[in-house]
């Protein structure tokens, strides 16, 4: 039978072999990792995008879709329409 002191060297040993294979995968991780982002061009936003819980589009400015004739102000058609363009036909507003 294996002694208390026995077993603790043991796992004192295991320990250590555990932390350098962590080391070493890490390392070859993160060289993999540099190997993939300069073939591709890839950027920081690129891998890690921001926003908590957000789609990439959430959130990006959209190109206005309609145009007030008599200020010249836009719409992009998202949200509460304002008051130039409710209630009438949006078509007769549309931009080119």
């Amino acid at each position: 039978m294996t002694s208390l002191q026995e077993l603790l060297q043991q796992r004192e040993a295991l320990e250590k072999q555990i932390s350098d294979a962590r080391q070493r995968e890490i390392s070859q991780a993160v060289s993999q990792v540099r190997a993939l982002v300069a073939q591709f061009g890839l950027t920081a936003q690129d891998v890690f995008p921001t926003g908590k819980g957000r789609s990439a589009s959430a959130g990006s400015k959209v190109a206005p879709k309609y145009r007030d004739p008599v200020t010249g102000k836009t719409w992009t058609g998202r949200g509460k329409a304002p008051k130039w363009i409710d209630g009438q036909d949006r078509n007769k507003f549309l931009i080119g």
